[in-house]
């Protein structure tokens, strides 16, 4: 049960660490508001993809706290967080099918050794069905375009009923048709209120498509609007002097007096 006006993400001086013992994430602090489409900027190496597994709950942290809509992430009555990982981190050659996928956002719903009833089955096919995947749901997963694989996550975090999504660079490896898809079904979850929290390394998708910018490196160094964020001073600090950019689904190597709004 959601805590009246609460933010749906709030993570109050997170920090976190590798295994060994460098720091990955300090005193991170910031909240995203139910329906806010959100993302999170910064070179390789910055923690975007720590931060997410942190608040996923796939990560300890040392320090700090997350809640959602007002309650620990570790709580049983927490909502739903969905997470789309990086598709370099999915291991795309085990035999399931789409179906099969989607279906795993059930899990907590059905409990580990129970069978999936109707209710799941329904569930899932609904979410496939706000993918646009229902054709696929029986061809294996290795079978897909990186972009489809894509919607096939989305569906499985829309199965679990996921009122926060977190998508750790979903645009990597895909087309711009591909991208155009995901943007849809992101349009549709807006007037849901559902919560969209992004990775990118494309400053220019960054800048156009998103309510608000992070800016992280290690620590949050900015977060706001583009105009506000990518400024050549506060690039310096996040990149360096010169930095790659994604433009139209290419990298173009810019100055950071070159790549601000």
């Amino acid at each position: 049960m959601h805590i009246h006006d609460a933010p749906a993400l709030a993570l109050t001086a997170i920090a976190a660490s590798y295994g060994n013992g460098k720091p990955a994430l300090e005193e991170v602090s910031f909240t995203v508001a139910p329906g806010e489409r959100a993302a999170i900027v910064g070179p390789n190496g910055a923690g975007k993809s720590t931060l997410f597994k942190v608040i996923v709950g796939l990560m300890p942290h040392t320090a700090g706290d997350v809640l959602v809509h007002g309650h620990s992430h570790h709580a049983g009555d927490c909502p739903s967080i969905g997470y789309v990982p990086q598709r370099e981190a999915v291991d795309w050659s085990f035999p399931v099918t789409v179906m099969d996928v989607v279906m795993m956002g059930r899990v907590k719903e059905i409990g580990w050794l129970r069978r999936a009833g109707r209710a799941d089955r329904e569930a899932a096919r609904a979410a496939l069905e706000q993918v646009g995947m229902t054709p696929q749901a029986v061809r294996p997963i290795a079978d897909l375009s990186g972009g489809q694989q894509q919607r096939v996550f989305i569906a499985r975090a829309l199965a679990q009923r996921a009122d926060v999504l977190l998508l750790d660079e979903p645009f990597s490896g895909v087309d711009m048709e591909a991208q155009a898809a995901i943007f849809e079904i992101l349009d549709h979850l807006r007037e849901r209120e559902v919560t969209v929290l992004l990775s990118t390394h494309d400053l220019q998708m960054a800048t156009t498509r998103f309510d608000r910018l992070l800016l992280l490196n290690r620590r949050l160094l900015a977060d706001g609007p583009a105009v506000s964020v990518l400024t050549p001073e506060r690039l310096a600090a996040a990149y360096g002097g010169r930095l790659t950019v994604w433009r139209d689904g290419q990298p173009l190597t810019v100055t950071t007096d070159d790549c601000c709004p």
